[in-house]
């Protein structure tokens, strides 16, 4: 017979309550409220937080939204600072990147050279050829160029500014509205909202940290996805000096 020292005994005993000890733990871990700490919206029912999320997106008076949105004049790409009475960023297109600057109903859009020579600009008129027109369109560089009311781009360009139009068309779920999954978004805990079972009506992430304001919004069908951030947070806007302004009166420059 084989007697087992007194340190193997223990060993052989303490190694199955460990085992049992971790088991347990990993249970209780597993089974634990995914709602514990947050402000409660995860536990509210799916078009419930639906309209959390609206109503503090509605409320805000400040956003950055960044990512891709895709329709039926192209694929657009987004890092755009919002408030109430103006914006500040930058949208990129197939072609080109401008920027654009929103003071009030003050809209500037700002360039380079290559984009002001290319035959879409925004307002639509055929870029000239030659000298002639990269001599205008080198006066165009990097300049702040007043989008003027009357032109045919400022409704479209004005859009991309347009802190409640922008939330309006990107925050709504369509479909039945059921529950996805938590998950962290910048670091934020959240829960998804999304219109189908698959999303097919949209997909949307709301914090579960303070304001349950909206996070990520994935449109339907592949339409685009974008990041909701820095709710809240103010920032100056102010119009550029005449020195960095151009502007052509009633209708955008023809290059």
């Amino acid at each position: 017979m084989t007697v087992l020292r007194p340190s193997s005994r223990i060993r052989g005993a303490v190694l199955p309550l460990a085992l049992s000890a971790g088991l347990l733990s990993g249970l209780t871990a597993c089974a634990a409220d995914p709602d514990e700490g947050t402000n409660g919206v995860g536990k509210l029912d799916p078009t419930a937080i639906e309209e959390k999320a609206q109503s503090a997106a509605d409320a805000a008076k400040a956003v950055r939204l960044s990512g891709t949105l895709v329709s039926k004049g192209g694929t657009y790409k987004l890092n755009m600072r919002l408030k109430q009475d103006g914006a500040a960023g930058s949208v990129t297109t197939k072609n080109s990147t401008f920027e654009l600057l929103r003071v009030g109903e003050a809209l500037y859009l700002k360039a380079d050279a290559a984009f002001w020579e290319h035959e879409d600009t925004p307002s639509n008129t055929p870029a000239e050829s030659g000298d002639a027109g990269s001599e205008a369109a080198d006066k165009l560089d990097d300049m702040y160029v007043k989008v003027p009311q009357d032109d045919p781009s400022y409704k479209q360009l004005r859009g991309f500014t347009d802190m409640d139009l922008l939330l309006d068309g990107l925050i709504g779920l369509h479909g039945d509205v059921v529950k996805g999954d938590y998950d962290k978004i910048g670091g934020i805990r959240t829960v998804n909202v999304k219109g189908g079972e698959d999303g097919e009506g949209g997909s949307l992430d709301v914090s579960l940290q303070g304001t349950p304001f909206p996070l990520r919004f994935a449109r339907g069908g592949g339409a685009g996805v974008v990041i909701l951030s820095e709710w809240d947070k103010d920032f100056p806007l102010a119009e550029p000096s005449k020195g960095q302004t151009l502007d052509y009166g009633k209708q955008l420059p023809r290059t």
